[in-house]
């Protein structure tokens, strides 16, 4: 688990960011590593809780202040990353359903900015928000877990090669390249993705219509300290020895629904659907008996 939250971040860090601080001087805080001018976050209006990303909220308003922002990904620090999948989860909710929240509360004051560029206004909106907060996780799960099974149960749907081939393989190879000694886990790191997007774009509905567990903030459980670690594996040990404690109920069924739809198309589809339903019912069935994530290596 942590070699596929590796290859996300460094995509995240190596591209989007650097991206945003080249070209529009604009990128995401990420809460930590950091330096601030106290003049920006005062004028910004400081610090607010009115979503799960205050980090982003401030960055968003900052920039729309005229303040710019720079990343320098030559420095180095050290990340401490969920050692476990349950704390992940949570993780991935509130990284999901905040920025779909702040772009419900932002939009219209972005587009009424008077300091920033035409570009950088359509950036912030379209690219930063609209496509990488929103899109990007409604759009992987709807293509990946029910369009292509709806496919093989409904022979008029019919997906093109170039949306189930190769846009996807452009995508991830992309992806991969920031994480270069990873690249021969890109098929794993491609299912646990399209796992994650289930919660992804849950939670993202869940900001964009301000539902119940729209403000949830649930502290993102790490292992760093050796102690703390030892007593974790003890605890996973615990729960491996009980099925019930470790059930997640909505992957294990997307699991059997992707499985059943792999076993009809092998019989009577004729795309070879068959080969990724397959791997991605194991991965959700994995996933929700609890097998990922549970093992803490001692360092």
């Amino acid at each position: 688990m942590t070699r596929m939250q590796e290859m996300s971040l460094n995509y995240h860090f190596k591209v989007e960011q650097e991206f945003g601080s080249s070209t529009h001087a604009f990128f995401g805080f990420n809460g930590t590593a950091g330096v601030w001018r106290m003049a920006a976050i005062n004028e910004a209006g400081g610090w607010k809780d009115r979503t799960t990303v205050e980090d982003m909220d401030l960055a968003v308003r900052a920039s729309l202040k005229g303040w710019k922002f720079l990343y320098l990904g030559s420095l180095k620090v050290k990340n401490e990353l969920p050692s476990v999948f349950k704390a992940y989860r949570f993780q991935q909710h509130r990284w999901s359903c905040g920025p779909a929240n702040l772009f419900r509360k932002m939009i219209y004051e972005i587009m009424m900015n008077k300091k920033v560029a035409l570009w950088k206004k359509l950036h912030v909106i379209y690219s930063f928000f609209f496509v990488r907060k929103i899109v990007a996780h409604i759009g992987t799960f709807v293509l990946y877990c029910v369009v292509i099974p709806a496919s093989v149960w409904i022979p008029e749907v019919e997906v093109p090669v170039w949306a189930t081939v190769y846009i996807p393989t452009v995508i991830t190879i992309l992806n991969a390249v920031a994480t270069p000694r990873s690249f021969y886990l890109v098929v794993f790191w491609v299912v646990f993705e399209n796992v994650m997007a289930l919660h992804r774009t849950k939670a993202t509905f869940i900001g964009l219509f301000e539902t119940q567990r729209v403000n949830e903030w649930v502290v993102t459980e790490k292992h760093g300290d050796a102690s703390k670690a030892k007593s974790a594996i003890t605890h996973q040990q615990r729960l491996g020895l009980k099925l019930s404690d470790r059930l997640l109920v909505l992957e294990f069924c997307m699991g059997i629904i992707l499985f059943i739809s792999g076993c009809y198309d092998l019989a009577y589809g004729k795309y070879y659907y068959y080969i990724y339903l397959y791997l991605q019912a194991i991965a959700f069935v994995v996933t929700g008996l609890g097998y990922v994530g549970t093992h803490i290596p001692n360092s």
